[in-house]
């Protein structure tokens, strides 16, 4: 429903805000891969010394670890210390210490620095504990857990991932971390029992063998759920039963395998959609919307007045370059799908560029099926004050195209924006 006297706006952009729109979703489709972005850390790290890593990281902790809420002395120290540019491909060096996803290889990514802080602080890790971790990766995520722990034993389902983990752990000297190549959702048995079992890929539901495999008392955090709509659960094992607490929305790439061929839900790629672009649902202390990923500076508002229902969202940014964003991953096949129909209200209150010229818009980023991108549009930008109007665009869907990530927020820009009613549609071929 709109409300009265609300003047509904179809987009249309300017020669020149169109050229700017085309330069900043460029930027933002190399930068926003996987989340968080500072801005001012993108420089050419190939080749730089070892110093200027040094400094980029320490940047990344103080920003996006200890300024994103982590507060675990010894996880911000191990994070403080674990060279994450020797985890990711060469190509991929220079965004290292950006609070983002980045491609390693066979569809699979590097988790953002936040999401594997956050993960190692609700694992609550103790010097004393033997630690499985199921989705290896590049191994970034075991080599932050080392110096926390007695043991990390670590899991990848691909066998050439697998390899180069533990060629380059071995490299480093990451001497207590054990790698192997499996289904992770057999576990380790041979290794079992074990105080805490981080799992870094999503299954629908927790895998029993984990949960046999976990010492009474033990921790175990995952992310479970359909595909693009996950949840981290922390759970506790006690007296043989386990004990669950939800925490924050997620976003993983799914655990293969077993665990996949036992999922009852599966996403329709010829039926793109959002879920909860009103913004009515809301979970947690303090409240965040349901179905969203990834919130920085995000306020869920309640107003009779809203374009939507009586919720909306609102992004707030006092400090030049600091991101204030929402993400939303869904997927969508290129081969049956020729555009996507997106509209959303928007308002703005006193929205100036960012550092970098920065100006809040709403980016969809494609990935093709083994998550390399594949294109990317954008609606907006949008600056200075206005109030509630509708904002419009079809999309043209790439053909190689496989899922999308849809981002919305001030991207770095200064000052506020109220988002509601977000509606995405496909148009099959």
């Amino acid at each position: 429903m709109t409300s009265p006297g609300i003047r509904r706006k179809r987009f249309q952009p300017s020669v020149r805000a169109t050229d700017l729109a085309r330069r900043q979703s460029r930027f933002w489709s190399r930068v926003l891969l996987g989340g968080l972005a500072v801005l001012g850390w993108h420089w050419a790290a190939v080749g730089c010394g070892q110093s200027r890593f040094d400094q980029a990281r320490e940047r990344m902790v103080q920003e996006a670890i200890i300024g994103a809420g982590i507060k675990n002395p010894r996880v911000i120290e191990a994070m403080r210390t674990t060279p994450r540019h020797e985890f990711v491909p060469l190509n991929q060096r220079q965004y290292a210490y950006l609070d983002m996803a980045l491609p390693i290889g066979e569809g699979q990514t590097i988790s953002p620095p936040f999401i594997v802080a956050y993960m190692t602080e609700q694992l609550d890790p103790q010097p004393t504990d033997r630690v499985l971790e199921i989705g290896t990766g590049s191994g970034y995520q075991a080599a932050v857990l080392s110096p926390l722990v007695k043991e990390v034993y670590t899991i990848e389902i691909i066998e050439s991932l697998a390899r180069r983990a533990a060629q380059t752990l071995k490299r480093l000297k990451y001497d207590n971390v054990f790698v192997k190549a499996g289904d992770g959702y057999l576990g380790w048995p041979e290794k079992a029992p074990f105080d805490k079992i981080i799992v870094t890929c999503s299954p629908e539901k927790v895998p029993p063998p984990l949960v046999e495999q976990l010492r009474e008392g033990g921790r175990m955090i995952i992310p479970l759920g359909q595909r693009y709509q996950q949840i981290f659960y922390l759970l506790k094992k006690e007296n043989g039963q386990l004990v669950q607490e939800a925490l924050k929305p997620a976003l993983f790439v799914p655990m293969t395998g077993q665990a996949e061929k036992l999922r009852t839900v599966q996403p329709d790629p010829a039926k793109p959609a959002i879920v909860n672009g009103d913004f009515e649902q809301a979970t947690g202390d303090p409240p965040e919307p349901v179905g969203w990923h990834y919130l920085r500076q995000v306020t869920w508002q309640q107003d009779t007045k809203a374009p939507s229902g009586q919720h909306y969202i609102r992004f707030s940014n006092s400090h030049p370059g600091r991101p204030a964003q929402a993400l939303q991953g869904f997927a969508v096949d290129g081969r049956k799908v020729s555009s996507l129909e997106v509209s959303v209200w928007v308002r703005g209150e006193e929205i100036r560029p960012g550092p970098n010229g920065e100006l809040p818009a709403l980016v969809i980023l494609f990935y093709d099926e083994k998550r390399q991108p594949a294109g990317e549009a954008l609606l907006g930008p949008w600056r200075g004050s206005f109030d509630w109007q509708q904002e419009r665009r079809q999309m043209p869907v790439p053909q190689r195209a496989r899922e999308a990530i849809l981002r919305i927020g001030l991207f770095g820009a200064v000052g506020e924006l109220s988002v509601d009613h977000l509606r995405l549609q496909g148009t099959e071929k």
